[in-house]
């Protein structure tokens, strides 16, 4: 049975699956600035796309994924601060 709640160990997300949809919240995204606007939007996709492969019943769990995961973040912070 596919599970209904998914708690990542990273940015505190929590993807929260209902059918053929769902939601997602992290602690990445601490409100916008004009100047954050490019890093915020950035932080947005790699949640969306987080929750559109958990949709997929991709293994979002997986050591791998996580690991993708903090490097698109990683690279978002770097490149956008």
């Amino acid at each position: 049975m596919r599970k209904m709640t998914i708690e990542l160990p990273c940015y505190k997300m929590v993807i929260k699956l209902n059918g053929k949809g769902g939601t997602i919240s992290s602690g990445l995204s601490k409100g916008s600035s004009n100047s954050r606007n490019q890093l915020k939007t950035a932080l947005d996709a790699i949640e969306s796309i987080v929750l559109a492969h958990a949709i997929a019943e991709v293994n979002i769990e997986s050591p791998a994924y996580i690991e993708g995961i903090e490097t698109a973040v990683d690279a978002a912070f770097n490149n956008l601060t």
